[in-house]
This record gives structure tokens, sequence and C-alpha cells, in this order.
């Protein structure tokens, strides 16, 4: 039994979960919650191995199949490494993406089956789920316009329209899935906007 917080923050390119994280670690700070703060794929040294293979815009020829079996071969050592232990120790662990992504990315993004996924899910996590995933949603256009200001595109980021337009729906058909566990974020509003949703959707947790 794990006592702490779990939450993750999913969502499409450009819709500012990474910026958003800071400002939900300070919530739960001022509310006297010791955090931590993690990403996926990542959050330990063998993690964020795989990741820059997973992100490395030269690997145009890894495969679909490839890219699942990383992100839960990075999945495996984030949780027993770091995740799991921190809320052992009652904390509040905020991560930049998890599952939901795979879901999103490798299964509505390239088209494997739900059931391959979720085959691994099983295997990997044994039932553990995020205690509340915060789903910052946009405009798929907008946000691919953001990202663009922000940096050199990444494997991902060099993916076509329709692709995110799939991630997207993804996304969006999963938190109607689990009304219970996602809140959605319309991430396209002003940024006091944003953490006045952020705070409303965590408010029973501070």
């Amino acid at each position: 039994m794990h006592e702490g917080l779990f939450i993750t923050l999913e969502g499409i390119e450009g819709a500012g979960k990474s910026s958003s994280l800071n400002y939900i670690s300070e919530l739960f700070i001022c509310a006297g919650h010791e955090v931590l703060q993690t990403r996926e794929p990542g959050g330990t040294d063998t993690g964020e191995q795989i990741r820059k293979i997973l992100l490395d815009s030269d690997n145009i020829k890894l495969e679909s199949s490839t890219e699942l079996l990383l992100m839960f071969a990075a999945r495996s050592q984030h949780l027993e490494e770091i995740v799991k232990p921190a809320l052992e120790k009652d904390q509040v662990v905020i991560c930049d993406r998890f599952t939901d992504a795979s879901y999103a990315y490798q299964g509505g993004g390239r088209g494997i089956e739900e059931l391959r996924i979720k085959t691994l899910e099983d295997w990997v996590q044994l039932g553990f789920t995020p205690t509340v995933t915060l789903l910052f949603d946009l405009d798929v256009d907008v946000g691919l316009r953001r990202a663009e200001k922000r940096s050199q595109a990444d494997r991902f980021e060099q993916e076509d329209i329709m692709f995110f337009k799939r991630v997207r729906s993804s996304y969006l058909q999963r938190a109607s899935n689990e009304p219970i566990r996602f809140r959605i974020i319309n991430a396209g509003n002003s940024l006091e906007d944003v953490k006045q949703q952020i705070h409303k959707a965590l408010q029973e947790y501070l």
C-alpha cells in the first residue's frame, strides 16, 4: 500500500505540462507536503539514457514496437527506483507523463493495439495507477506552434499533424473512460486561468 499521492500530467506538445509542474509543486509544498518532481521517459539514470534514444531525431528507423518496449523498460526502472519508494515515504510525486502517454502516443499515434499496451502495463505496474491525472488539452495547431518556438524538434515533434490529432483524440477518450481519475485542463486559456483550473482540480488533495 502506497500512502503518498501520485499525480501525473499528460497532454500533447506545447500544452504547458512542464511549465505547470513547478506551480503544482508549490501548491503542495505550501500545504505542508514533501514533493518529488519526475518525468517519463526518464527519472532515473537508466531512464534518462533510454529517453535520449527515444527522442533522438536521428533514430528514424526505430520501430513502433521497440519504442513501446523502451517506454515500459524505463517505466519499470522508474517505478521501482523512484516513484514507489517516494510514495512509501508519504511524498507527493508529480510526474510529467506516465502510462496514459503510451496509450496516446504508441496506441493512438502509432496504431499499436491497446491490448498489447495493456499487457505491458499489467506486467510492469501490477495494478499500480496514478491517484489523479491532469490532462492539459489544447488544439493541436496551437500546441505545435508553441513547441516550435521553444526548442529544436525531437523525434516525436517531427511527426505530422495527423499523428498529434490521433494522440489528442486518444487522450480525450481515456479521460472520458476514467472521469474519476482524470481532470481536464483547458490549456488554451491564459496562464492565470490555467492555474485556477489546476488549483480547483487538486483542491481535494491539498
